[in-house]
């Protein structure tokens, strides 16, 4: 007798065979990302799936046509993950100068991996897009000239962002000594400056308020005393004393 087939078996094996029949997902496109200048748009069955430079497109082997399967699905994430780390550090460079700590503190804060992170700013620091040294001597000469801020407290804005106290200190040497910075003639200039705004004082308060702003821009006390004791009884002509 001539056994049937179970129609059970029958269907689990046209499925099987149908499986096998599917085409593996595979990279359809690669193109230049509009948003992205210099990034590259990874497409597969006509969807993209992650933003690549061409470094990482070379380097992970995606071309048109591969396979793409779990594995290099997920070398191409880690990829695309800590690309993204690098860019945003880029973007948060040109928006304004950071030391290497501060701009890693920032990416870490802003939810980016802290190994991609630690990846990226090695790489700025390597590329040279990233000098604490040259960071410092900026913002010393940008804070002396703009807020008028002393030496000791431009060496606590600096260790705040970061920057190694020899860096600090090799830096504010440099500038001091290049720019020809009085540091005397600049905490005057600084009080003259302040005190134009508090003409409309009396001058116990006008007094007052100028040691506060003296302070807060972290002038020692002896050499606050030093300029509040070259202006006049009145506050007549106290700037023009001053300068």
């Amino acid at each position: 007798m001539t056994e049937l087939s179970s129609p059970s078996l029958a269907l689990g094996g046209s499925e099987h065979a149908a499986e096998s029949l599917e085409s593996p997902a595979r990279v359809t496109g690669i193109s230049a990302s509009a948003r992205h200048p210099g990034r590259f748009e990874i497409l597969v069955d006509g969807s993209t799936v992650a933003i690549l430079s061409l470094d990482g497109i070379e380097r992970l082997g995606v071309r048109l046509g591969v396979a793409y399967g779990e594995s290099l699905a997920n070398r191409v994430a880690v990829e695309a993950a800590a690309l993204h780390t690098f860019d945003r550090a880029l973007a948060m460079l040109a928006a304004r100068p950071r030391a290497a700590r501060d701009l890693e503190r920032m990416l870490v804060r802003k939810g980016e991996l802290a190994e991609h992170v630690a990846a990226a700013v090695q790489r700025l620091i390597t590329l040279g897009a990233l000098d604490d040294a040259q960071f410092a001597r900026q913002f010393i000469r940008a804070k002396i000239s703009g807020a008028g801020l002393s030496r000791r407290r431009l060496q606590s804005e600096l260790w705040r962002r970061g920057v190694a106290r020899d860096v600090i200190d090799a830096a504010l040497a440099e500038v001091l000594e290049v720019d020809e910075v009085d540091e005397s003639a600049q905490i005057a200039q600084v009080a003259a400056k302040k005190l134009r705004t508090l003409r409309s004082l009396d001058a116990a308060t006008a007094r007052r308020r100028l040691y506060a702003f003296l302070a807060r821009r972290g002038y020692d006390g002896s050499a606050i005393r030093r300029v509040m004791d070259a202006l006049p009884a009145s506050g007549d002509s106290e700037a023009n004393t001053l300068e």
